[in-house]
């Protein structure tokens, strides 16, 4: 199946609570591959489930937005867009958890799951994004790529999985 054969679409909460197994699989294998997702090494399923299942009520009551890739029935790519929730920011959201699995790399899917998540913002009618990522890890060159601007760097923002410190770059698009 090429990355075009892939099938993007939003996920529930009632699918993502029985995907739970799933959502926490590509979590793990994206931390086992060094992704600075809040993470760090040693990080295993039930830990990467009990974050799963501490999305699940965003999404049910709407303040949270979960977007995958499956290659048939498997779960290979996670975004979550989480709707700022203060009164004078409803028209911002974050990017977070946007997870490729380490087996389906380099083949367009992270390309693809942001430009959903971007589509779900503008249909919720947000016109802000942001989000973090490592400084100069996969992540940063693909937001750099699809037209996000970094608003700086802080630099030993947080532990890489392995535990060094990594700078993280801030990111934004705007989608007015």
């Amino acid at each position: 199946m090429t990355a075009q054969d892939t099938m993007i679409r939003p996920v529930p909460a009632e699918e993502a609570e029985a995907r739970l197994g799933d959502l926490a699989e590509i979590l793990v294998d994206a931390v086992a591959h060094g992704a600075s997702v809040n993470f760090l090494a040693g990080f295993g399923p039930a830990e990467a489930e009990a974050f799963w299942r501490g999305q699940l009520p965003g999404l049910r009551d709407g303040e949270r937005r979960l977007v995958a890739a499956f290659d048939g029935e498997r779960l290979v790519g996670t975004v979550v867009l989480a709707f700022a929730p203060q009164p004078n920011a409803t028209h911002r959201a974050e990017i977070g958890k946007m997870l490729v699995h380490s087996a389906q790399r380099r083949r367009g899917l992270g390309r693809r799951l942001l430009a959903a998540a971007e589509a779900q913002a503008r249909a919720a009618g947000r016109t802000l994004l942001m989000l973090d990522t490592e400084t100069g890890s996969a992540g940063d060159r693909l937001y750099r790529a699809c037209g996000w601007v970094p608003v700086g760097t802080v630099p030993d923002h947080a532990y890489r999985p392995d535990g060094r410190l990594a700078a993280t770059t801030v990111f934004y698009k705007s989608l007015a």
